[in-house]
């Protein structure tokens, strides 16, 4: 038999259990050259500034590599540990390390690159469609066409020829090291010793629990004002960050054993079938796999937190937009809100105007505030604060009666006030003591007026008028009048919004559209939620996939003991109940703890990002959670055949 015939035979019968890292590859491939192909595409010139798309894609490509590097160099440790026995059977017929080693390059050479091709013209083929998405998600009007980068594929050759150069060090390395006595032991080896816990290790798994109750428990009280300084706050994190990997860490390696000991004590040694194929073998495997299962688990929660942030701001696009401007459009200058309101007559466009008096008045809320940030206090008690009659807003008060309004989850966590109290307004002449009696979110000014989103004070129309009088020059606003301009017909605001643009007002002054307002905060979020979620489907493409190459690494060694319990009268069935157990185990763990660390992740800064939480933030996790759950399925899948070979 010759030596390229050996190659060839070899090729065909290693095939069907590397079809999966095939797959892998070539998904991996074709996602990397699609998304570099973003880069040097001539189609993304259509943005012309509006997103600073090159720079960011740039960016991400190189954690693209980080994350295809890793899963490729990993699944060849597998595939080349389980064919340690053909190996050592070269070796006993006289092939020098050498020849096995060339032998196994053109393999590798002939499955890698043959996969590489294949990826780079699926990658091409629905590059456009990724434009498409893109431009879709960001908003952007342009024409998306399908452009093949020669600057992406050289690139892309680059790095997969410097990732199979680095597979064949390994490989190179591994065959050196090995003895023809390891290579037939190397399978054999069992990961870890089933053994009685110790005290020590005990300790260790409810320590790694405590630790991550305990970071779970700062997080949720990271912004609720026991924190009153950068420093309090940047400790708080690194502790969180800290103390949730490793925790996280020493739960796989000692409390998932433990709590499964526990199990088994409870049931006194009276194991089924199913105890056996779930329980026994994960408390064999978790110990071995837990750095494995801890970076799966915290690139995941990554993942899922960073993704559920960027859709919060996506998703609360609209809300934010209103929170700035409460009215459609909103020009300060009077003979500009004159252009804008003849050109909108002149298309036919109905409107409504909102006029509104506002005025910035030194406030002391000492009284009714509950906590702050130490960056939040000043030298004087007072901070000036938007003030607005009550006219303004159709609210009938006392003259001793105050009502805030404007406030955000945001500002709420950096500065909290009480329910009721009493405030202080104070103008050149005299001072206003009123009885604030409640808050509204509402916000009725743009945030111009309001220093950056801090409340705005509504008062009697008589105190209004006082105060208008005895104003303090020094903190004015260059206009105290908002002049609002609502379209009444909303199918109408795109068409007033390309008028308004048209325009091109003043820069100096604060105008501002809603919907332009919408529209940028949707590119540069998108533009997020599109890297990031390239960057999630990649990892969990590569981490599903090395967990199904450790099912099928562990379903060949297990595969005696299957054919034992066969001979023993179980059932096929039997042997499968088990094996989903398991499965839900291997898969379900690592998925729900990581679920759990996102979830506490976003609820600790959700409000810096958007003002909806749960819709976006539920339907990240459960898509996460769909995807992954197929790479379970795919390994119950395998056992299943696993278990038909074992008679």
């Amino acid at each position: 038999m010759s030596i390229n015939h050996l190659i060839f035979r070899n090729l065909r019968k290693n095939l069907k259990n590397y079809y999966l890292y095939v797959f892998a590859l070539i998904f991996s491939s074709a996602l990397y050259f699609s998304f570099v192909t973003l880069q040097y595409d001539p189609s993304m010139d259509a943005t012309k500034g509006s997103i600073k798309g090159a720079a960011a894609i740039r960016s991400a490509s190189i954690l693209l590599v980080a994350i295809v590097s890793i899963f490729l160099l990993y699944a060849n440790m597998i595939f080349i540990k389980r064919r340690s026995k053909e190996i050592g059977l070269f070796q006993l017929i006289g092939m020098t390390k050498d020849r096995i080693f060339r032998i196994l390059t053109v393999e590798n050479f002939i499955l890698y690159f043959s996969s590489l091709v294949l990826g780079v013209l699926l990658g091409f083929s629905i590059s456009r469609l990724i434009i498409m998405i893109l431009y879709k998600i960001t908003g952007i009007k342009a024409i998306a066409s399908l452009h093949f980068s020669t600057q992406a594929l050289v690139q892309t050759l680059i790095v997969f020829v410097v990732i199979y150069a680095f597979i064949m060090l390994m490989n190179y390395g591994f065959i050196k090291r090995q003895t023809i006595l390891s290579l037939f032991r190397v399978v054999s080896s069992t990961e870890g010793k089933l053994k009685k816990m110790s005290i020590f290790e005990i300790s260790i798994g409810i320590l790694g629990i405590l630790l991550i109750i305990s970071g779970y428990f700062l997080s949720s009280k990271l912004f609720d004002g026991d924190f009153t300084s950068m420093i309090e706050l940047f400790s708080a994190m690194i502790y969180i960050l800290a103390s949730v990997i490793i925790g996280t860490y020493l739960v796989y390696k000692s409390s998932v054993r433990f709590i499964l000991n526990v199990i088994r004590k409870q049931k006194n040694g009276y194991l089924n079938i199913n105890d056996v194929l779930s329980l026994s073998s994960i408390m064999f495997r978790m110990k071995s796999n837990a750095l494995l299962l801890t970076i799966i688990t915290t690139v995941s929660a990554l993942a899922i937190g960073l993704l559920s942030l960027s859709y919060i701001s996506y998703y609360s696009a609209e809300k934010t937009a209103e929170n700035h401007v409460p009215a459609n459009f909103f020009l300060k200058d009077n003979k500009d809100l004159q252009t804008f309101t003849s050109a909108l007559n002149k298309n036919g466009i109905k409107f409504t105007k909102k006029h509104t008096e506002v005025i910035q008045v030194n406030t002391n809320i000492n009284d009714i505030l509950d906590k702050k940030l130490e960056q939040f206090n000043r030298d004087s008690d007072t901070m000036p604060l938007a003030v607005v009659s009550e006219k303004a807003v159709n609210v009938n008060l006392s003259a001793n009666e105050t009502v805030f309004t404007g406030y955000n989850d945001l500002l709420q966590k950096f500065m909290t006030l009480k329910d009721s109290g009493n405030i202080e307004l104070t103008s050149k002449k005299k001072v206003f003591k009123l009885n604030y009696i409640g808050l509204r979110r509402q916000s009725i000014i743009p945030s111009y007026f309001t220093n950056g989103g801090l409340p705005t004070v509504i008062v009697d129309d008589k105190v209004f008028k006082t105060l208008k009088q005895n104003l303090d020059s020094s903190i004015q606003k260059d206009s105290t009048v908002y002049n609002g301009i609502n379209i009444s017909d909303e199918n109408l605001i795109e068409k007033a919004n390309d008028i308004y643009m048209n325009h091109q007002f003043d820069e100096n002054y604060p105008n501002a559209s809603r919907l332009e307002i919408v529209n940028d905060q949707k590119k540069t979020m998108g533009l997020m939620m599109f890297i990031v979620g390239f960057l999630g489907l990649t990892f969990l493409m590569t981490s599903g996939c090395i967990l199904y190459f450790k099912q099928m690494d562990e379903s060949a060694d297990e595969k005696p003991n299957y054919t034992i319990l066969r001979k023993l009268g179980f059932s096929h069935s039997d042997l499968l109940r088990g094996i989903r157990s398991k499965q839900l185990f291997n898969f379900g763990i690592p998925l729900i703890i990581g679920l759990v660390h996102s979830y506490f992740a976003v609820q600790s800064g959700w409000f810096l990002f958007g003002t909806e939480v749960y819709t976006p933030m539920i339907i990240v996790m459960v898509l996460y959670a769909v995807l992954y759950s197929v790479f379970g399925v795919l390994s119950v899948l395998y056992y299943k055949k696993i278990i038909k070979e074992a008679l």
